[in-house]
């Protein structure tokens, strides 16, 4: 059965804060956190708050309690006070007791079943050219969010709003029908996402052409650009979609059909997927209603042209466009008509959505619109909100200058990771497929560890050659360390060395560095529990490191299979194989892979 330290804690203060003061205080009402490095101890109860039962100082208070704790419980080996702190070391019984749980548990760290549903949102790729670099965070940190939010125990729902429609595909599609000569993907050896968008990138070329053209010829740039012939047939191009014209749709459809592919493409490569696809053509339209239902409510004004506004001044923002007077929707309203659907749809206790910091005021105004709906559900929407990632200049090649395409980066990643691996020369024994399998699994770990490891409000800077080091704060480093544990697991399954919760001595005396991994494998429930609050998959990044490290200073002073005594053996054993099982979990909730070997 597992126990919990701080908890443990907890209630024997209670009994010795009955005993001593003769009061009864609930076992939420103390204060237990894991003590600090630089001071001795275990856990440390913060003995402030007890002053007020002890009637004398925090350090005799501390005193009082620390002796009856040791002198009552065989678990407590030690202990200190500084100041208005009382520091606990624990027995080794008290480790061995933690340890033999933890080592028992096969679904340690994942919580148990809540009831409750969650849909997180991501991706939401525009149909006219391929993932960047952006994307990548975006997905990267949807995936991650997804597996960690299902670590604790919700059911999720991984959705993707592709953004199929409006004058961007027609860009790309009025430059293939004027100078695509019947190109395709398998004509051209192109992805499709990265054909469409070559046309894309061909379309602003014309339409920059005629811009330059009209100044030239006296017309203002701000008339020009309005004026420009491209730029009008693509708008043309849109109002016949939008009526349904039959050739307009086909071709739309078949372009669009490409881009979808390279999408697979690259979603395959990274490792993601989605339970289900929404396409804006299908959805923007939704939230008509809820336009009408605001009007009746008389929350939202129509305007002389029939144009409708929520105006939110009092509420601090600004007047909300959300019907233009043709009757045309905008983003506001497909998003206000989607999340009705979906909760409506889903029952969800929760919907997250995984976009980037520049849509902060969309958010707040979707949520604050929704509430003046009536639907007490908005407060149950969370925008997780990231910051952008960029490259140092020059490192990687731009598709259009100033963006980094998702495919050129996956494929950067792998040729650094086959040369970083080549260097160390440790594959000659791998055949060419596994050794292309592990450059792929290295290569996506850096990829997808550097980018998670760091908490997702920040803006990063991604360096591919920093992310591969084999011995920093990396998926490579955390790779490479669960390599080590299976050579050595491996040596002793060949030498019949048996190991597990079933084989554990408990009376086996533990080094300092044995209970240290102890203590840090046992937060792991807890570190769980925190990134998800936070929807923080870098806390989980971290402490995957933070273990790895540990374990890699235990492995440099402790040869674990030269170790004599058979117990002890065992032990060790079992507690670095709990070790790997750990950081497989913790990794996969990253959504990266650990190989055997390396």
């Amino acid at each position: 059965m597992n126990i919990n330290p701080e908890k443990f804690v907890a209630q024997k203060a209670a009994e010795s804060v009955k005993s001593l003061y003769g009061a009864d205080i609930d076992q939420s009402g103390f204060q237990v956190q894991v003590t600090r490095k630089e001071f001795e101890g275990d856990y440390t109860l913060v003995v402030f708050p007890l002053l007020r039962v002890s009637k004398s100082t925090p350090e005799a208070t501390g005193e009082a309690i620390g002796g009856y704790m040791k002198e009552h419980f065989a678990e407590v080996a030690s202990y200190n006070v500084v100041k208005g702190f009382l520091n606990i070391s624990f027995s080794t019984e008290f480790w061995n007791r933690l340890f033999a749980g933890i080592a028992a548990t096969e679904d340690f760290g994942q919580h148990a079943p809540t009831g409750r549903t969650v849909m997180v949102e991501f991706s939401s790729p525009n149909t006219n050219k391929p993932l960047h670099l952006g994307h990548i965070r975006n997905n990267l940190l949807g995936w991650s969010v997804s597996k960690l939010l299902e670590a604790n125990g919700h059911r999720v729902l991984k959705v993707n709003l592709v953004n199929d429609r409006g004058i961007h595909i027609c860009k790309s599609m009025l430059a293939w029908l004027k100078t695509g000569n019947g190109e395709t993907p398998e004509s051209s050896g192109k992805k499709g996402d990265h054909l469409v968008g070559d046309y894309y990138v061909a379309f602003n070329n014309i339409y920059r052409e005629e811009v330059e053209r009209l100044v030239s010829e006296g017309m203002s740039k701000e008339e020009a650009e309005k004026c420009a012939p491209s730029l009008k047939e693509a708008q043309d191009m849109l109002r016949r979609w939008e009526q349904g014209d039959k050739e307009t749709v086909d071709l739309w459809k078949k372009m669009n059909g490409w881009v979808y592919a390279g999408f697979e493409k690259t979603y395959s490569d990274l490792g993601i997927s989605f339970d289900r696809t929404y396409y804006e053509s299908q959805t923007y339209l939704f939230g008509k209603a809820l336009v009408q239902k605001g009007l009746d409510m008389g929350i939202f004004e129509k305007e002389a042209d029939g144009s409708v506004w929520c105006d939110l001044t009092a509420d601090g923002l600004d007047r909300k466009l959300l019907l233009r007077g043709d009757g045309t929707s905008v983003y506001m309203t497909q998003d206000l008509g989607t999340a009705e659907q979906r909760f409506s749809e889903y029952r969800l206790d929760e919907h997250v959505y995984v976009v980037g910091n520049e849509q902060n005021y969309h958010f707040q105004v979707l949520k604050l619109i929704l509430k003046k709906l009536g639907f007490d559900w908005a407060d149950n929407i969370y925008h997780l909100s990231y910051g952008m990632v960029e490259l140092p200049e020059g490192k990687m090649k731009s598709r259009e200058g100033t963006v980094v395409d998702a495919d050129d980066l996956i494929e950067k990643m792998y040729a650094t990771a086959r040369e970083t691996s080549l260097e160390l020369g440790k594959l000659s024994d791998m055949s060419v497929e596994e050794q292309e399998r592990l450059f792929r699994m290295i290569g996506l770990g850096a990829l997808k560890y550097f980018i998670i490891k760091v908490d997702p409000k920040k803006t990063m800077l991604f360096d591919p050659k920093e992310s591969i080091d084999f011995n920093g704060n990396t998926g490579p480093f955390i790779q490479y360390t669960h390599a080590r544990i299976k050579s050595i697991l491996r040596k002793a399954d060949a030498a019949g060395v048996p190991y597990g919760a079933d084989v554990l001595d408990p009376d086996a005396r533990l080094s300092a560095k044995e209970i240290r991994i102890i203590k840090i494998l046992d937060q792991f429930p807890g570190k769980v529990s925190e990134a998800g609050a936070a929807y923080s998959p870098a806390v989980i990044a971290n402490y995957a490191y933070d273990l790895a490290k540990e374990f890699n200073q235990y492995y440099h002073d402790t040869p674990v299979l030269k170790e004599e005594n058979a117990g002890l053996l065992r032990y060790r054993l079992t507690l670095v194989d709990k070790v790997a099982q750990v950081l497989v979990k913790a990794m996969s909730i990253l959504g990266i892979e650990l190989p055997d070997r390396m």
